[in-house]
């Protein structure tokens, strides 16, 4: 046998190696093509969900920055469980597409990723790939009746919370469910000022947050995923005192366009102000709590030193 069929034998094991995975992959993302184009055309165009393209960018950094793990992790296919879990995914992706349930048939992507991984991996690479395929949740539009059922009551709290706060410092104000009256004018809360968007987007910037970065530092990690909500309503509160002022100060035509737009801004950047600020505080706090125990145990060890002696 010449060099050159080795070579060429090489070549073919290569080319076979590839091909498998090539159709697997293939096939997905033509299954899937419809699903995506659904998504840009509906529910990533809205102000709530806008963030699902961005989630599938941070998604595939992620997995980029695992690539030596990945490349280091032993290939040990799954081919039941796998074939089983894609199965499951594109089930569900049949039977929420001929229902029309674009919430379903996107979420069933992610069994199909994961099935697709354990048939071509197995398992070491699944474990590897769990955080970035399991943050592709958010990237999955909420169904309306979940939506609906919090938003509500979000906006009679921040309603009511607003009012209270203008009532303590002289203002003439007053409110019905989500409607605010103040001087001549009412001011209606809206779904987008209840804060469900902030906390969606919020959510994923703060759990990506924790992940890359404080992920060592389980209870710090803990504390900023449990503030995330305190502070997205927070920081909607001030938003919404801010529109009734504006309208009050410059009447309800104010509050449309650009200013309103603004404001959805500045809710953001205050809300994300606010959880570095916590992540700091923390910081000093832990190592404060490091220092103390530090002279402490120094000056045990001191005292222990003294009496021997």
């Amino acid at each position: 046998m010449t060099y050159s069929d080795v070579l060429q034998e090489v070549r073919d094991s290569r080319a076979r190696s590839w091909l498998w995975p090539s159709v697997l992959v293939g096939s997905f993302l033509l299954a899937y093509a419809p699903t995506f184009l659904a998504l840009v055309d509906g529910p990533w165009r809205t102000e709530q969900e806008g963030h699902g393209p961005l989630i599938i960018a941070a998604s595939i950094w992620l997995i980029w920055q695992s690539r030596t793990k990945l490349s280091a992790a032993p290939i040990v296919p799954a081919p039941i469980v796998g074939w089983a879990t894609l199965v499951f995914g594109l089930l569900m992706m049949f039977l929420a597409r001929t229902q029309d349930v674009l919430t379903f048939e996107a979420l069933s992507a992610i069994p199909g990723i994961a099935g697709s991984i354990l048939l071509l991996a197995g398992w070491p690479t699944l474990r590897i790939l769990a955080f970035p395929i399991g943050f592709l949740l958010f990237a999955v539009p909420m169904p309306d009746w979940a939506i609906d059922s919090v938003t509500v009551p979000l906006k009679v709290f921040v309603s009511d919370q607003v009012t209270r706060a203008l009532y303590a410092v002289g203002y003439s104000v007053a409110q019905n469910g989500v409607m605010i009256m103040i001087g001549n004018y009412e001011v209606l809360v809206k779904d987008a000022c209840s804060g469900m968007n902030s906390i969606f987007a919020l959510s994923a910037i703060g759990i990506f947050y924790a992940y890359v970065f404080r992920w060592q530092s389980k209870l710090r990690s803990l504390i900023l995923l449990a503030a995330i909500i305190p502070i997205t309503i927070a920081a909607n509160f001030l938003r919404v005192i801010a529109l009734v002022l504006i309208a009050y100060y410059g009447g309800v035509d104010k509050l449309e366009g650009m200013l309103h737009d603004l404001t959805g801004i500045g809710l953001f950047i205050v809300a994300l102000l606010l959880l570095f600020f916590l992540d700091g505080s923390l910081s000093v706090c832990g190592m404060s709590f490091r220092f103390l125990r530090k002279r402490l145990a120094f000056s045990g060890a001191r005292r222990a030193r003294l009496t021997a002696a």
